[in-house]
Formats: C-alpha cells, sequence, structure tokens
C-alpha cells in the first residue's frame, strides 16, 4: 500500500479543475480497498484505446487521465506526421463527461500543434470514422465506453485509414503516455479559446450529409419494389444514434417509424436501461413494449456510440414469446445472405467478392460465402482487424470487393466509406431487409428457418464471467494460464484442435485468445474482454436440428462454466 498511498498523496495535492474528483479524493482518504483500486494500476491504453470507470485514481478516467493520454497520442502524431498532415478529428456521445473530456482532448492536441475537427454536437463512431477519413486527418478520437454501463467512459483513438489504432500503433502511443507525469508532463489550453484562434474547428454539416449519402448507398434492392410503410419502433437507448439513424430511414422512404420516448434523448445514465447494450434483453424490454403496444413488425435498438444495432421481429409462433430478438449471429447470417441474393439478382456482385468476420463469430456464413463464391478472410476479435482487411484490399485497389463484414456482437459494415462498425448503416440495412421478405410474405424469422434447414443447424451463445477489481484482474489472469496448461474434453466432447492466439495463428498478431475445435464440427472459444473485467466464452455448436443443438449445447456450457468458476 506504500506506492499506492504516495500516488494518493499526489493527487490530492494536484488534481484540480474537477470537484467531482476533489471530492472523491477526500472521501478515500482512509478507504484503503477503494484507494487500492483506484490507484493499484494506470488505466490502460490498449487497441480499443482509452477505458474505464469514471472517477478520481490512476486506474479511472478523469480529466487528468484523459489529458495524460491525450498528451501521449499527440506525442504520437507529431513524431509522425508533419505541417498540414498534424490534424485530429473528434466526436463524443452522450456518457457521462463525454463533452468535458472531449473537450480537455482538443484543448491538448490543439496546444501541442494539431489541427482539432470536432463534431458541433454528439455524433456516432461511423460518423467520427468518416470524418477522420474525410479531413484526411493523423487520427480521430470517440469518446465514448459504448455499450458499457453508466459509470464507465473513455475513447477509441482511429488511425488515418478511420480504422481503430492496430497493436503496433497503439504500443507506441503506450510508450509515449508511460513516459509522461499526469499533472507536469501535459501541455493544454482552453477549448474555446482554441476556437477563438482558429486550431480547433467545428465539422461543417456537409460532411455529415456525405456520410448519410454514403449510407444510402448500401442498399441492394436494386429495381425491387417494396412497401416502405413497415411500422418500425426505434431506440437509440439515450445514445448518439437518433439523429442519423432516422434521417437516413426518413429520407429512403421508411416513414412509419416510432421512437421510444424514454430513451430518444441523450442520458449517460441510461434511466431505463442501467446496461445499454442491444445484446441485452433487458435493455430491449421497452423497445419490445412499444413494438407491442402499437403492433410494429420490427423494433430496433442501437447502443449509445451507435455502432452495434440489435432489433426484435413480430414472433408468429403461439408457442413463443411475441417478439423475438435475433442474436448478432443470426442478423449477421440474414444480412450477409440478403446482401448476396440481391447483389446476385441485380449483376452488382463484384469479381472476386470478399465477406470478412470475426474468429468468435458463426462458421455457418462460410458456407453460405461458399455458394455464392464469397472469399471468407476471419480476422482477430475486434472490428479493427475487419478494417484492416479493408485497407489490404483499398492498397490493391480492390476495395470493391469487400461487401460484408460483421462480429457477433452485433457489429456489421455493407461499405469501404468507414473503416468500424457501423449502426446506421446496419438499421438501415436491417430495415430494407424486412421489407424486402415482407414483400414476398416472409418474415425474418421465415427466411432464418430457410437458411438452416438449407446450410444445417447452428446454435451460438456467449457466456460472460465477472472478475471485479484488482484480485479479479489476477484471476483472470490465472484462469487463462490454468487452460493453457491443456483441454482434452468439454463435455465428453473431444478437442480435436487447440489453438492459443498468443503464441500467433494463421499469421495473425498475438492475443489473448483460446479455441477448441471439436469433434462434430462443434468450437469454443475463450477471451478476457478488451474493454471490461470479464473472461467471455463462446459456444458454438452445430447439430441435425434445434432441440439436438440446445441440448449439447446445455452441456457444454454448464462444463465450462464449472472450469471458469472452479
Amino acid at each position: 500500500m506504500d506506492r499506492i498511498n504516495e500516488l494518493y498523496k499526489v493527487w490530492r495535492e494536484n488534481a484540480k479543475g474537477d470537484p467531482d474528483v476533489e471530492k472523491e479524493l477526500v472521501a478515500m482518504e482512509n478507504d484503503d480497498e477503494t484507494k487500492e483500486d483506484a490507484f493499484y494500476r494506470d488505466l490502460e491504453f490498449g487497441t480499443a484505446g482509452l477505458r474505464g470507470v469514471i472517477g478520481a485514481g490512476t486506474n479511472r478516467i478523469n480529466i487528468h487521465t484523459v489529458a495524460k493520454a491525450s498528451q501521449g497520442l499527440a506525442n504520437y502524431v507529431n513524431n509522425h506526421f508533419s505541417g498540414d498532415d498534424r490534424k485530429i478529428a473528434m466526436s463524443y456521445d452522450s456518457r457521462i463527461k463525454s463533452d468535458v473530456f472531449s473537450k480537455v482532448a482538443a484543448g491538448v492536441f490543439a496546444a501541442n500543434g494539431i489541427r482539432v475537427y470536432i463534431y458541433p454536437e454528439l455524433m456516432p463512431v461511423p460518423c467520427l470514422s468518416y470524418a477522420t477519413r474525410y479531413y484526411r486527418c493523423a487520427a480521430g478520437v470517440m469518446v465514448t465506453a459504448s455499450h458499457n454501463p453508466s459509470k464507465y467512459n473513455g475513447y477509441k483513438v482511429y488511425g488515418p485509414d478511420g480504422c481503430q489504432m492496430t497493436t503496433d500503433a497503439a504500443s507506441e502511443v503506450l510508450s509515449e503516455i508511460e513516459k509522461l507525469d499526469t499533472f507536469t508532463g501535459v501541455t493544454s489550453m482552453d477549448f474555446e479559446e482554441g476556437l477563438k484562434q482558429g486550431v480547433i474547428s467545428y465539422i461543417e454539416d456537409e460532411v455529415y450529409t456525405k456520410f448519410v449519402e454514403e449510407v444510402k448507398a448500401q442498399s441492394v434492392l436494386g429495381d425491387a419494389e417494396v412497401n416502405k410503410d413497415i411500422a418500425i419502433v426505434y431506440s437509440p437507448l439515450n445514445g448518439a444514434g437518433l439523429k442519423p439513424v432516422l434521417r437516413t430511414l426518413k429520407e429512403s422512404g421508411y416513414t412509419n417509424i416510432t421512437v421510444v420516448k424514454e430513451q430518444e434523448h441523450p442520458d449517460g445514465n441510461f434511466p431505463t436501461c442501467p446496461y445499454p447494450n442491444p445484446e441485452i434483453r433487458e435493455a430491449m424490454r421497452l423497445g419490445i413494449e412499444y413494438a407491442a403496444r402499437n403492433n410494429a413488425d420490427l423494433l430496433v435498438a442501437t447502443d449509445p456510440d451507435c455502432d452495434r444495432v440489435g432489433i426484435a421481429v413480430k414472433n408468429n409462433d403461439p408457442s413463443g414469446e411475441d417478439y423475438r430478438l435475433l442474436s448478432g449471429n443470426e442478423v449477421g447470417i440474414l444480412l450477409f445472405d440478403y446482401i448476396c441474393s440481391r447483389r446476385t439478382a441485380n449483376g452488382t456482385m463484384p469479381e472476386n467478392p470478399v465477406l470478412v468476420k470475426t474468429v468468435v463469430s458463426t462458421d455457418m456464413v462460410d458456407r453460405i460465402a461458399e455458394r455464392y463464391g464469397v472469399r471468407t478472410v476471419t480476422v482477430l476479435t475486434g472490428f479493427k482487424y475487419i478494417g484492416e482487411q479493408i485497407g489490404l484490399l483499398e492498397k490493391d485497389g480492390k476495395e470493391d470487393s469487400y461487401i460484408f463484414g460483421f462480429e457477433e456482437s452485433y457489429g456489421y459494415l455493407s461499405g469501404a466509406y468507414v473503416r468500424d462498425k457501423d449502426a446506421v448503416d446496419g438499421a438501415f440495412l436491417i430495415c430494407e431487409m424486412f421489407a424486402y421478405y415482407a414483400s414476398v410474405g416472409k418474415s425474418l424469422i421465415d427466411r432464418l428457418g430457410e437458411i438452416y434447414e438449407e446450410y444445417g443447424y447452428c446454435l451460438n451463445t456467449l457466456y460472460s464471467y465477472q472478475f471485479e477489481g484488482a484480485s479479479g484482474f489476477r484471476k483472470m489472469q490465472d484462469i487463462m494460464e490454468g487452460l493453457r496448461g491443456g483441454v482434452a474434453e468439454i463435455a465428453g466432447n473431444k478437442v480435436e484442435t487447440a489453438l492459443d492466439y498468443k503464441k500467433g495463428v494463421d499469421g495473425l498478431p498475438s492475443s489473448d485468445v483460446l479455441r477448441y475445435l471439436l469433434e462434430g464440427g462443434s468450437s469454443v472459444v475463450i477471451r478476457p474482454s478488451g474493454t471490461e473485467p470479464k473472461i467471455k466464452v463462446y459456444v458454438s455448436v452445430n447439430a441435425a436440428d434445434a432441440e439436438a443443438a440446445r441440448e449439447k449445447e446445455k452441456a457444454m456450457a454448464e462444463y465450462l462454466e464449472a472450469e471458469i468458476n472452479g
């Protein structure tokens, strides 16, 4: 505790400028447990940028840790870029202090001779990626904690290509950050002074408009006529998606849209969905109630920074719930199949088309890709690796070959105009796909059933195990090392191949991921989350039908839970 108490003393003396931080420091003076958790490590900067609980301390997100990280990024930009190339684009979402942190970061960049372009209001991740590319910036910063609970904030860092920063670049930024003293190593200026001097500028509305036009251009309807008067309920989950999602849909002819009022306006407290993640049923509960009340056909919800989209569809099966939530894998399967079938029908399938998916996403799309002659590229978890593959195609002049990318955590992108998952694009294509199948008398559930009949049934599930604080961090490391000791079988299913991505697999970068390929075509992936104190377990089961898959999956999940908790 000696080192922690020394750090605490430095912060008590120097952490000025945010009354909330000052008050929290005073409150923890005699609370060793809270003090240890706040100071036992520096908030980690990695390829996902910076993310943590809002509060006082080195292991928290606050104006001081934001300023220090921003100084490190500024140093990196100034080391690698010169003159007019020293530019950073910025955006922020609805989270607590997002606007404050964005202005702090912008002030640091501007004071270090970097031109800053920032949206005048909250805007989603894809708009930031687009602006980074549009202005040919050296980097981009999105102040957000994505879908984490309200106590979190952070920021994602992007490279010149509009893709989240890759491993080597993030390591260099981290190296620059580690050289700095939190309170004496940062150069900054007031945000308003930066605006006055012209080193900080607001992003013009035409940039946002061009982004919307790019999204609308992703339509694959072609000459097909559909009824766009389908009843849609939309929720931005109190985040940044409201303006771009509604504009894109309405300009494309979808006007029968009801917005969930309680989740319409920006609110970082997320009062009706404490965990604002469309992967989770509780976050979708209010939207489902709206859909039932309005007899809507489709519920669409985007997370706070609008890079993930989840849906629920009316279920005509009397034995099931009125509205069925579709998983990220199911939506990915449906969208990819829809894009392939429509492009084939329209004659717009490019030469040598490419699908990019992550290692934890369903392998069923490989079978669909094979049927349509699409090459599948599998990458590590994280959409930055999908964006990286688009960049490689672009270097070869083949970016038009990319037709779809997705990850099971509700992230989709159908075009090369941005390099991160885009829930505006996802919401738009989901509504188009829904309207198209409705015009031929099918629901999305019907179409999914047809796909399973054609390609075989595949069940994919995700389990998360939480490990809070310093002791939890050590526990996660112990679990992963224990699993690396060897796993011969999982619930009676023989492990045919064990892949340790930390050692490197198929030329991919080192990553703390374990993948087990089982007899019969099933698989398990285990990895620590890059943004939350969790271990995630992905189970993929191939079986003759849904009942057999559920039975097999249950046995595997129970076995794995015992291993994780044991």
